[in-house]
């Protein structure tokens, strides 16, 4: 299965400088690819109980956001970090919002992300169907079953209402 995110895509997408993502790439081809497959694995993983998982393309900005801020820290901490960095501080936040909210997602009686369903899709958010109104009572069926039934009886003996 291919990742949520492609390479140009994840570039767009992150805070990290393309020069840095470069650097990457050349001295680990593929590793950022790799990271992005895995990473989209691991968040089907979680929510393939009460999402459709795994999504189809174009995959949900909430899981293409998620899947962006996990791979940007693998990413930093393949290039390596400064401890004192107080970006890194940032980066590593977003990081854990993401893994906690694909756990909400995950595990939520309510879910509060618009994602696709799976078939059974019980407690997770749904947009619901379609709703109808009416300004007629209730009991009008039962006037109208009254009138087919006196037309088709009147129907019989040859006289009409």
């Amino acid at each position: 299965m291919a990742a949520y995110l492609t390479l140009a895509t994840f570039k767009d997408l992150t805070v990290m400088p393309d020069a840095v993502v470069d650097a990457i790439e050349v001295a680990s081809p593929g590793f950022i690819d790799k990271q992005l497959g895995i990473w989209s694995r691991w968040i089907d993983a979680r929510l393939t109980k009460r999402y459709a998982s795994p999504f189809v393309d174009p995959a949900p900005d909430t899981v293409k956001l998620w899947l962006q801020a996990i791979v940007t820290f693998r990413a930093f901490l393949k290039r390596g970090v400064d401890p004192n960095d107080e970006q890194m501080a940032e980066i590593k936040k977003d990081l854990d919002q993401a893994v906690a909210e694909i756990k909400e997602a995950a595990t939520a009686e309510t879910g509060l992300f618009e994602l696709p369903l799976t078939e059974g899709g019980a407690g997770a958010v749904s947009k619901g169907g379609p709703l109808g109104y009416s300004e007629q009572s209730p009991y009008v069926w039962m006037d109208r079953q009254a009138e087919t039934g006196r037309d088709e009886d009147l129907a019989g003996t040859g006289t009409s209402t």
